[in-house]
Protein backbone atom coordinates (compact mmCIF):
# COMPACT_ATOMS: atom_id res chain seq x y z
CA UNK A 1 0.00 0.00 0.00
CA UNK A 2 1.21 3.50 -0.68
CA UNK A 3 1.43 5.99 2.14
CA UNK A 4 -1.33 8.03 0.49
CA UNK A 5 -3.66 5.00 0.51
CA UNK A 6 -2.77 4.22 4.11
CA UNK A 7 -3.47 7.76 5.25
CA UNK A 8 -7.00 7.65 3.79
CA UNK A 9 -7.95 4.76 6.07
CA UNK A 10 -10.00 5.35 9.21
CA UNK A 11 -8.36 5.00 12.62
CA UNK A 12 -10.05 4.31 15.95
CA UNK A 13 -8.81 5.86 19.19
CA UNK A 14 -9.81 6.74 22.73
CA UNK A 15 -6.70 8.89 23.28
CA UNK A 16 -7.80 12.39 24.30
CA UNK A 17 -4.66 14.04 22.91
CA UNK A 18 -5.09 12.40 19.49
CA UNK A 19 -8.78 13.41 19.32
CA UNK A 20 -8.17 17.00 20.38
CA UNK A 21 -5.20 17.43 18.01
CA UNK A 22 -7.19 15.96 15.08
CA UNK A 23 -10.14 18.30 15.74
CA UNK A 24 -8.09 21.43 16.33
CA UNK A 25 -6.01 20.88 13.16
CA UNK A 26 -9.31 21.13 11.25
CA UNK A 27 -10.79 24.02 13.24
CA UNK A 28 -13.15 21.68 15.11
CA UNK A 29 -14.59 22.42 18.52
CA UNK A 30 -16.13 20.00 21.04
CA UNK A 31 -19.91 20.13 21.00
CA UNK A 32 -23.08 18.36 22.02
CA UNK A 33 -26.44 18.03 20.25
CA UNK A 34 -28.78 20.56 21.94
CA UNK A 35 -31.86 18.34 21.70
CA UNK A 36 -30.12 15.52 23.60
CA UNK A 37 -28.81 17.50 26.58
CA UNK A 38 -30.33 16.47 29.88
CA UNK A 39 -30.33 18.28 33.24
CA UNK A 40 -27.36 20.42 32.22
CA UNK A 41 -25.28 17.42 31.12
CA UNK A 42 -23.81 16.96 27.66
CA UNK A 43 -25.88 14.95 25.22
CA UNK A 44 -24.71 13.24 22.05
CA UNK A 45 -21.17 14.34 21.28
CA UNK A 46 -20.09 16.00 18.05
CA UNK A 47 -17.17 17.96 16.65
CA UNK A 48 -18.46 21.32 15.35
CA UNK A 49 -16.73 23.11 12.49
CA UNK A 50 -17.24 26.70 11.35
CA UNK A 51 -19.70 28.02 10.56
CA UNK A 52 -21.23 26.79 13.84
CA UNK A 53 -24.14 24.37 13.53
CA UNK A 54 -27.19 25.89 15.26
CA UNK A 55 -28.30 22.43 16.45
CA UNK A 56 -25.10 22.10 18.49
CA UNK A 57 -23.82 23.66 21.70
CA UNK A 58 -20.07 24.03 21.95
CA UNK A 59 -18.68 22.74 25.24
CA UNK A 60 -15.28 22.60 26.94
CA UNK A 61 -12.82 19.83 26.14
CA UNK A 62 -13.04 18.76 29.82
CA UNK A 63 -16.81 18.31 29.60
CA UNK A 64 -16.48 16.64 26.21
CA UNK A 65 -13.96 14.07 27.45
CA UNK A 66 -15.90 13.35 30.65
CA UNK A 67 -18.95 12.45 28.57
CA UNK A 68 -16.73 10.58 26.07
CA UNK A 69 -15.16 8.43 28.80
CA UNK A 70 -18.47 7.87 30.63
CA UNK A 71 -20.09 6.72 27.37
CA UNK A 72 -17.50 4.02 26.62
CA UNK A 73 -17.11 5.13 23.02
CA UNK A 74 -14.18 5.53 20.62
CA UNK A 75 -13.41 8.13 17.97
CA UNK A 76 -13.18 6.86 14.39
CA UNK A 77 -11.43 9.35 12.13
CA UNK A 78 -9.65 9.76 8.83
CA UNK A 79 -6.49 11.86 8.55
CA UNK A 80 -6.53 12.46 4.78
CA UNK A 81 -8.87 11.81 1.88
CA UNK A 82 -7.78 9.48 -0.94
CA UNK A 83 -6.60 12.50 -2.92
CA UNK A 84 -4.41 13.65 -0.01
CA UNK A 85 -6.55 16.48 1.36
CA UNK A 86 -7.13 16.99 5.09
CA UNK A 87 -10.22 14.96 5.99
CA UNK A 88 -12.98 15.89 8.42
CA UNK A 89 -14.49 12.39 8.37
CA UNK A 90 -15.16 11.19 11.88
CA UNK A 91 -17.76 9.45 13.97
CA UNK A 92 -18.20 8.09 17.45
CA UNK A 93 -18.47 4.32 17.75
CA UNK A 94 -19.08 1.82 20.52
CA UNK A 95 -15.78 0.69 21.97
Amino acid sequence: MTSKAQSSEAHETTDHNVIRKWAEERGGKPATVKATEEDGHAGILRIDFDPPDEALDRISWDEFFKKFDDSGIAFLHQDRTKDGKLSRFHKFVRH
